[in-house]
């Protein structure tokens, strides 16, 4: 295991993130803060931190359990990291996902007519 490790590197190597640049990219606009204050992706990664990413519309937290630069599977990711997002957070996110919104399957492209009849009517009830 690595002494030092950039936390960008780590992000990616536990696999919360798909690439490096998006970790990076994700820090850099202030969407991962550790107690309370965003970092740089240059910033050392220690044990037993927390680090909030924010996904909207939540907050995900996670503890650094231990420290490693080397992209891994997921099966040994989870010795590396735990999620520790509460759980009125995790409520929040199913909430939005079966109550607020409409989701239509990727790629099927737009509504024909008849389905968007379809829609109107279930909205109206």
């Amino acid at each position: 295991m690595d002494e030092k490790v950039r936390v960008d590197k780590w992000m990616w190597a536990v696999r919360i993130f798909k690439t490096r640049s998006m970790a990076a990219d994700a820090c850099k606009k202030g969407k991962v803060t550790i107690n309370g204050v965003s970092i740089k992706p240059s910033r050392e990664v220690k044990l037993n931190e927390k680090i909030d990413i924010r996904v909207p519309p939540i907050i995900r937290s996670y503890q650094v359990k231990a420290i490693s630069g080397k992209r891994m599977s997921a099966k040994l990711a989870v010795d590396f990291v735990e999620d520790v997002t509460a759980q009125d957070q995790l409520d929040l996110l199913n909430a939005t996902k079966t109550y607020g919104f409409e989701q239509r399957q990727r790629g099927s492209g737009r509504p024909t007519k008849q389905e968007r009849r379809l829609i109107d009517k279930l909205k109206k009830g």
